[in-house]
């Protein structure tokens, strides 16, 4: 088969599993993909199959304890699909998800295009580049049954464990005179003790993090787009939920978001 053609396969392969609900040991070695940018070429075939336009963007493993999760050793980066994306105080369903963690992130919704570019973007024209921050939750998943040892070009093709996401309201407080790296959401589950992140642990800082993605996409000829949301990576050790499990993210003046379990 063509180069085309084993990508076109690679992303069906997945997208078959996704649809199911099943999960893979691993990619049949006739389609897996390469290299770094044949796994972002399979993604961008996943995003094809959406019925809506791109939600915005998700970045996995921004932290030591995101890392060790699945089982890489540096950020990557995955599309938010619309039709994964839950209303706040939403309730969804654990059935076939494998790794059953919510995660307590920082999110950025663009207000403008930021295109390729030559030389890599710098934080302040990111920054300059965002409309609002939000509180977000995100429920990540895996097509594959032992995600840990998957290997980054295979969870880059999986759309860097992308499952459903919740974005909060954004509360329209002055942000950007915030230290961010030093901020603590805190999470809240009922008969659990509340958990505290910590904006650092985001490669350092969420905003280091936006930064990152808008390069990272830069690299591979993507345009983030005005009205696109960048999910920043959890600021906490992903949370273990199981059903019945509720879940709240307090950022303080920033915001609440929430999502329940069945």
């Amino acid at each position: 088969m063509t180069g085309e053609e084993r990508l076109a396969s690679g992303a069906a392969f997945l997208l078959a599993q996704w649809r199911a609900g099943t999960k893979c040991e691993i990619m049949p070695a006739s389609v897996r993909p390469a290299d770094r940018r044949e796994a972002y070429a399979m993604q961008a075939l996943l995003e094809r199959s959406s019925p809506a336009p791109l939600f915005g963007w998700k970045i996995a493993a921004t932290s030591k304890a995101g890392q060790a999760h699945i089982g890489v050793d540096g950020p990557l980066a995955g599309r938010i699909l619309a039709e994964r994306v839950l209303a706040d105080g939403a309730t969804t369903s654990l059935t076939g998800n494998a790794m059953r963690v919510a995660e307590v992130e920082f999110a950025f919704r663009m207000a403008r295009d930021l295109a390729p570019c030559e030389k890599p973007y710098s934080q302040d024209e990111v920054l300059d580049a965002v409309a609002s921050l939000h509180p977000a939750i995100e429920v990540p998943d895996s097509r594959f049954a032992e995600f840990v040892s998957a290997g980054y070009v295979q969870l880059v093709a999986d759309n860097a464990c992308a499952h459903e996401f919740v974005l909060g309201t954004s509360t329209g407080e002055e942000w950007r005179g915030l230290d961010l790296a030093a901020y603590q959401p805190v999470a809240r589950m009922p008969g659990r003790d509340d958990q505290s992140g910590l904006g650092a642990n985001v490669l350092g800082d969420p905003r280091i993090a936006l930064t990152w993605l808008v390069n990272e996409l830069s690299g591979l000829g993507v345009t983030l787009k005005a009205g696109e949301v960048v999910t920043t990576g959890t600021c906490l050790v992903p949370i273990a939920i199981a059903p019945g499990d509720a879940i709240e993210a307090d950022f303080g003046v920033l915001g609440r978001v929430a999502v329940a379990f069945v």
